[in-house]
């Protein structure tokens, strides 16, 4: 018994002493990869010595001899902090995520080939300016001398992952950072999605789109036909099951489209006398974050700001003389097209002219651990064909059709990369404004502030239509009717424009910007018609503006909607019928209406009440729509505020979704509301108790930041992702967007991935944060070390002054260009 022990006792010494050491070994290889911050390299590509100073928070600060080797140093960077990410946009781009994922990944990749925006971008390097080339040029040689540098030194290949996954890195190029460019335009669109879940709905009759997809307050808009009268051999079984968003695709959910906020102040309206500006574009959370900091020393002066890996660009910043702030315009700049099929030559279309062949080409799509895949591209002359796989298609495609789409981020010329670095170096509202004009895709809102100006302006290529197209492109028509298509793109100087205004205040929050009638209207779906209340309330509460008051703004966590649909929703049920006893389904819903009646609408994670309203909305729209639109009801994965308050103002006769159409009483709305709070009280009773008062909204709204491949993988989840209590919501200007779906249907997946506040009165006053940290590796300490902060509404300092970059250097890289023999 005794020797028996004993073997027992060296088995298990020895399993966890090859448990440590392989512990050991893979951190040992993986830490190989950290950057060493305090290095000199000598590197090829340069032509005098470069300094990359790091602040304690990890930021870049760049200083070159010329703008060339600043880029190229900028590429290094972002190569040392963010290489694996780099290479997941550009695979995502290329459709290439399939050769290190397998099937899994297909049909992202079949997508984004049918779509071709890397060939765009490829053949869009030619249409830049003479120092955008340069500057491409020299970003894409500091990102592969830092490969090199990995290759030749055995740093770790790169990144942890590249121990997982393929590990070979192909050089980068001008045509990868233009590429990723039109993938933020993917990432921001929802157009696709909001025409075809308008046509489904559309098809159902009852006229129930004009409530649930209403358009934003504002002028109104004349009767469109319904999707089945022009196309009445359209599929009629709408309920039908969903496509899921295939892994890794970047176009999100219709519910979870970009968003952001943007305001500046004129020196007018600041106590300081100095223009403000605040920006928080919003995106999924993701570890890392999708934003980098870095500071720029270029030839015009310095540039610090966010920037995303794989682009040249500060995107949202400011140099010493101008702030610029981005928000998603939402401007309608995709068409489908339903394209006729010839019935005896399915390989020619319909077009004005007559049948025509389809520019057709094949591309193979490499497949880890199976055979490649071959697919047939096709093109009209409106765009490419997308198969009814993608985006629900199949549900409203005819027979004997298929769908083609226009789009202005296909544009084979854009200059949008041109307009970006123009604007870093733009040092006036007038030079930026001019500088916008050749911004193609993503259209965006640009918000901007000199030493004495603000300004807010539409930036992008803005489809021109004709008046007499059928569906004015809220739904697919028909691709070969000349009314339908696209006539070239609005004149820059018609886009929508607010130059140095009488109130000294310039907002965006993705909301309507303008009332003008079609064809010259922008969009008619908007991305927010309530944060633009909220801001616009806090904005007219004081005379004069500070920094402090802009960040109090920027953090703010009322909700518009709980303020505005409470009242109406609980009209009937405030205060009312005798109190029930403790413990009963009846006084927790007693007392839920009592937090509520005293609840001012903050969405603090602190407290019950967002919750439980959160809860209660969700069920409500949830009795709401599901007698009538059936399945077709998932579609609607978020709360609707437009549609509810139709509902309960009885708008046009609204009220009658309250009635439930299979049951033979007729039900009020109050009834709904009664029976859709005590649907939510049960389910968050059966998830955090009985006690009504001890729920705590961030129990339920936890920011997810996880690392988009290995985010779920057993036992790397807990290194890789980061989660943290938040407050805010839906519809906060701190907003917190919720899943929607699922088992945690109030996760926050979406929020501000930057923030920054840039104060002209005292520029070095200026504060900028991401949400994660500027590393992309999970050993690093800068992995997550700027998370907390962001968590807690703190930021870092956003100085252009080089001494105190130099004075708080946690690090400084040195770039010396390799001796020539002579």
């Amino acid at each position: 018994m005794f020797s028996l022990f004993r073997w027992m006792v060296r088995i298990v010494s020895a399993a966890l002493i090859a448990l440590a050491l392989g512990g050991f070994f893979i951190w040992y290889f993986a830490a190989r990869s950290l950057p060493d911050y305090n290095a000199t390299y000598e590197v090829a590509g340069i032509s005098a010595p470069v300094e990359i100073v790091r602040s304690t928070e990890d930021v870049p600060h760049i200083f070159g001899a010329t703008d060339a080797d600043v880029f190229f140093a900028l590429g290094l960077a972002h190569a040392q902090d963010r290489l694996w990410q780099m290479t997941m946009l550009r695979r995502t781009v290329q459709g290439r995520l399939s050769e290190v994922f397998g099937a899994e990944t297909l049909k992202t990749d079949e997508l984004m080939r049918r779509l071709d925006l890397y060939g765009a971008a490829g053949a869009s390097v030619a249409a830049q300016d003479d120092d955008t080339r340069t500057a491409l040029e020299a970003y894409a040689r500091g990102v592969n001398q830092w490969i090199e540098q990995v290759n030749s030194g055995a740093l770790g290949r790169g990144a942890p992952e590249f121990f997982l996954f393929e590990n070979t890195i192909a050089y980068w190029t001008p045509a990868d950072s233009l590429a990723i460019l039109k993938l933020l335009a993917a990432q921001q669109s929802s157009q696709i999605e909001t025409e075809v879940l308008r046509a489904r709905v559309s098809m159902l009759g009852q006229d129930w789109v004009r409530d649930l997809m209403p358009d934003v307050p504002g002028n109104g808009v004349g009767a469109l036909p319904g999707y089945a009268q022009i196309f009445p051999d359209a599929p009629r079984a709408t309920q039908t099951a969903t496509n899921a968003t295939p892994p890794l695709s970047p176009f999100a959910p219709r519910a979870l489209a970009a968003a952001s906020n943007a305001w500046a102040a004129a020196p007018g309206r600041s106590a300081a006398g100095g223009s403000l500006l605040a920006n928080d574009p919003h995106g999924p959370l993701t570890a890392p974050s999708a934003w980098y900091l870095a500071r720029l020393e270029l030839s015009s002066g310095g540039v610090i700001g966010g920037t995303i890996p794989g682009i040249p660009l500060i995107l949202s910043g400011r140099n010493a003389r101008l702030g610029w702030g981005i928000t998603a315009a939402w401007a309608d700049d995709q068409d489908l097209y339903i394209e006729e099929l010839n019935p005896a030559d399915p390989e020619r279309y319909l077009t004005p002219e007559g049948w025509k062949a389809f520019e057709t080409r094949r591309a193979i799509i490499t497949v880890k651990e199976a055979e490649p895949v071959t697919v047939t591209l096709r093109w009209t002359e409106n765009g490419p064909v997308i198969p009814g796989g993608h985006f629900n298609l199949a549900a409203i495609t005819p027979p004997g059709h298929v769908v083609s789409l226009a789009w202005t981020a296909l544009d084979r010329q854009d200059t949008t990369m041109s307009a970006g670095l123009a604007l870093m170096r733009a040092g006036s509202v007038d030079q930026a404004v001019a500088a916008g004009e050749r911004v193609v895709a993503p259209a965006q809102n640009l918000v901007l502030a000199d030493q004495s100006s603000v300004a807010m302006l539409t930036v992008g290529a803005l489809p021109l239509r004709d008046p007499a197209h059928v569906t004015r492109g809220r739904m697919p028509s028909p691709g070969w009717e000349p009314a339908n298509r696209w006539k070239g793109r609005l004149p820059y100087a018609e886009n929508p424009r607010f130059l140095a205004p009488e109130g000294g205040i310039v907002i965006n929050t993705n909301n309507k910007t303008v009332d003008r009638a079609f064809p010259a209207h922008v969009s008619f779906d908007w991305g927010d018609s309530q944060r633009v209340q909220r801001l616009t309330r806090l904005m007219g509460e004081r005379e004069v503006h500070s920094r402090e008051s802009f960040i109090a703004a920027q953090l703010d966590t009322v909700s518009p909607a709980a303020r505005g649909l409470l009242p109406l929703v609980g009209a009937d049920l405030w205060f009312t019928g005798s109190p029930a006893p403790d413990g009963t389904p009846e006084r927790r819903r007693q007392r839920a209406l009592e937090l509520l009646a005293a609840w001012d609408g903050e969405m603090s994670e602190h407290l019950p009440e967002p919750l439980i309203y959160a809860a209660w909305m969700r069920a409500l729209q949830t009795r709401l729509i599901r007698d009538e639109l059936g399945p077709l009801a998932a579609e609607f994965t978020h709360l609707e505020p437009l549609f509810i308050e139709r509902v309960f103002r009885n708008t046009g006769g609204a009220a009658r979704w309250c009635d439930v159409m299979q049951s033979a009483p007729v039900e009020t709305c109050t009834d709904i509301a009664r029976m859709a709070l005590d649907d939510a009280i049960l389910d968050l009773t059966e998830r955090y108790g009985p006690k009504v008062e001890s729920w705590r909204w961030g129990d339920a709204h936890e920011a997810v930041h996880d690392h988009q491949v290995l985010g779920q993988a057993p036992m790397l989840s807990w290194a890789m992702n980061i989660r943290q209590s938040t407050s805010g919501g839906d519809f906060t200007l701190m907003r917190g967007m919720t899943r929607g779906t699922g088992a945690n249907p109030f996760e926050n997946v979406q929020g501000a991935g930057y923030r920054g506040v840039y104060d002209f009165a005292d520029p070095d006053s200026s504060v900028f944060i991401i949400a994660t940290g500027q590393s992309g590796h999970p050993l690093s300490r800068h992995y997550d070390d700027l998370s907390e902060l962001w968590r807690r509404g703190e930021y870092i300092p956003m100085s252009l002054d080089p001494a105190l970059a130099r004075a708080a250097a946690a690090g400084i890289t040195q770039l010396v260009p390799i001796a020539t023999e002579q």
